[in-house]
Formats: C-alpha cells, structure tokens, sequence
C-alpha cells in the first residue's frame, strides 16, 4: 500500500513510502539532505516495518526534537496503526 506522510520540524517536506506484507518498499523524501536521505532510504528497504521504527524513533538531528529518520519512524508508525 502506498503511503505519503508530511514531516514536521525537519529539512525534508513529505514522505513517500510503500508498506508490502509488513516490510518497507520505495522510501522516497523529498527536500533534505539528498545523499544521505538516499542512503538511508536504501539501508531500510525490504527491512521489517516495526523494526525500522525500533531502530530509527527518536533520533534527534541536532537541536531539533526530531529528524529525518525519526519521521519516517513516526510515518511507518501511522501506516501500521492504521493498517
């Protein structure tokens, strides 16, 4: 199922993504640091959705409260909760 989530307090504006029998696919940001947004986006797919969210909630980019990862995190959390 495809997914788009707009992030808060962060470089990157939205949050392209695709949630297939529970594991992460096509993870796209748009804004932010590119590079690493990329590699990122390639570390986690076809990784556990849940365990992408243990790995990635809460991580904070420097004085922000949250990050890039960290909304992803928060969306993969929404698209589960929401199923």
């Amino acid at each position: 199922m495809k997914h788009q989530y707009k992030t808060s307090g962060t470089c990157s504006r939205s949050i392209d993504f695709e949630i297939e029998n529970g594991k992460v696919k096509n993870v796209r940001f748009h804004g932010g640091c590119d590079g690493n947004l990329k590699g990122m986006s390639a570390m986690v797919e076809g990784m556990d959705a849940k365990e992408v969210i243990a790995r990635l909630e809460g991580i904070r980019c420097g004085f922000k409260s949250t990050s890039c990862p960290d909304q992803l995190a928060k969306a993969l959390r929404k698209a589960v909760e929401n199923g």
